[in-house]
């Protein structure tokens, strides 16, 4: 299938001939029809997949088609959960774009408000956002969607976990009913599909690939090792492989600077990336990483998402992430668009409950491999996926396979009468026996009462 074949105006088609594109990726193929149809959206896909040219490439179209945005207002509404993937979605919007009188702005939080607000006075056709920079903007009158269209949530799981979701409402209690919605995320969990239809119409779900998969295109591994141990390996690994390029993440802000301190100690040229710095000096780190001049960009989980660069060949889990789902955003920075990459974690035993996690939730093994010199003092428990391990039968169903077995054992199947006593918990096998052979012995005694006494007599 081509591009051609999907109904996009020349227009698009030429911006995707610039940029190289020329076969729609499976979410693309589904997604741009229903948009251009109307119908409300919720898609889930591997990350590195063109999510964003499946929503932003139909919106263009239809906008082109209708009235330009009047004064601070936007006619399209896109929500991303950090400044790097809002910055990375606006740029997209603009590339394919190229061709269209349409106007596209982002907004973010980390620089100065006014110069935003002096760029939406002439309205947008497509207003890039995260949510906490476009209540400011509400609150000061500096953007109004009374000509709004269209609402994308993008990377809507990653929005709840940030505790987007006050914000969220918020922001749509201002937006007009009628309108078109769609969610695209690389995941979905149950409670955001639960969320979704508070605030969607009827919306077609699309699937391209099992939920929380990782791509087939990059190869995933870990390597245990202590702890302490971790940045050491981290200076060898980059050495022994000759590592132009890697992108590292990390738990926290200081575990960022302080590893990419140990890093540059090394001789290995680093530089990290997290909420706690500036919008500029995020944006510089990114600058240098993309030109080259730093070797390997350590990250928290702020750049999990958003970070498009080019042939990524490597990213390595210095930490393993505490929510799982963030190990599949982590390793989508490489791989992307079919280029093939490596994800590698370093594993400690503290970290055990957090690899069953991921293991459990991408439903793959992950191969160890031990670096000599880096053996750990502290193993690191072989972890099982979940259902896997057999498990062993219930008592109960053992009691009935050993009735059943007996039946068979003398010739027929025993009668309701020999069955054992079920009580408050189930067969009670032993304790049921017990109760049949006790009445027996009562039996045997002869009653006391003339009416009983006839009755005896007949029996014996």
């Amino acid at each position: 299938m081509t591009f051609s074949e999907l109904n996009l105006i020349q227009p698009l088609l030429d911006s995707l001939n610039k940029s190289g594109y020329k076969t729609p990726s499976p979410i693309q193929q589904k997604a741009i029809p229903l948009i251009l149809s109307g119908s409300d959206v919720m898609a889930a896909a591997q990350t590195g997949t063109g999510k964003t040219a499946g929503f932003s490439l139909p919106i263009l179209q239809k906008l082109s088609e209708g009235k330009k945005p009047s004064p601070n207002s936007a006619r399209c509404l896109i929500l991303a959960p950090t400044r790097e993937l809002a910055e990375q979605v606006h740029q997209s919007v603009q590339k394919y774009a190229s061709d269209l009188s349409l106007k596209s702005q982002v907004v973010y939080g980390g620089v100065k408000i006014n110069p935003q607000m002096l760029k939406l006075r002439k309205g947008a056709d497509v207003l890039v956002a995260t949510p906490g920079r476009l209540l400011d903007l509400m609150e000061k009158n500096a953007v109004n969607f009374k000509d709004l269209e269209f609402l994308v949530l993008d990377e809507a799981d990653r929005m709840l976990d940030m505790g987007f979701l006050p914000s969220i409402k918020r922001i749509l209690a201002k937006l007009p009913k009628k309108r078109q919605t769609l969610l695209f995320s690389a995941t979905f969990s149950e409670s955001i599909k639960k969320l979704s239809q508070q605030f969607l119409n009827n919306p077609v779900l699309i699937e391209t690939e099992r939920t929380n998969a990782t791509a087939t295109t990059v190869k995933q591994w870990i390597h245990p090792v202590d702890k302490k141990q971790k940045a050491a390996l981290l200076s060898y690994l980059i050495e022994e492989n000759r590592w132009h390029q890697l992108l590292v993440f990390v738990r926290t802000r200081r575990g960022a600077n302080r590893l990419s301190l140990a890093l540059e100690k090394r001789g290995i040229k680093a530089s990290s990336i997290h909420g706690g710095k500036s919008q500029n000096a995020r944006n510089r780190a990114l600058a240098e990483f993309k030109s080259g001049k730093v070797q390997a960009l350590v990250a928290t989980d702020v750049a999990a998402r958003g970070l498009d660069i080019d042939q990524m060949p490597v990213v390595v889990n210095y930490d393993l992430p505490n929510v799982a789902e963030d190990y599949v955003h982590r390793i989508g920075r490489t791989g992307r668009a079919g280029e093939k990459g490596s994800a590698i974690s370093l594993v400690s035993a503290d970290e055990v409950d957090d690899l069953r996690a991921i293991q459990d939730l991408i439903r793959k093994q992950l191969e160890r491999i031990i670096i000599d010199d880096f053996e750990p003092h502290h193993v690191v428990p072989e972890t099982e996926l979940k259902g896997e391990k057999k498990k062993k039968p219930h008592k109960k169903k053992l009691a009935k396979a050993k009735l059943k077995q007996s039946g068979k054992k003398s010739g027929g199947s025993q009668d309701k009468g020999s069955q054992p006593k079920r009580g408050k918990n189930g067969y009670k096998g032993r304790s049921a026996n017990k109760g049949k052979t006790a009445k027996k012995k009562l039996s045997k005694k002869k009653p006391t009462s003339k009416s009983a006494n006839k009755i005896w007599d007949k029996k014996s």
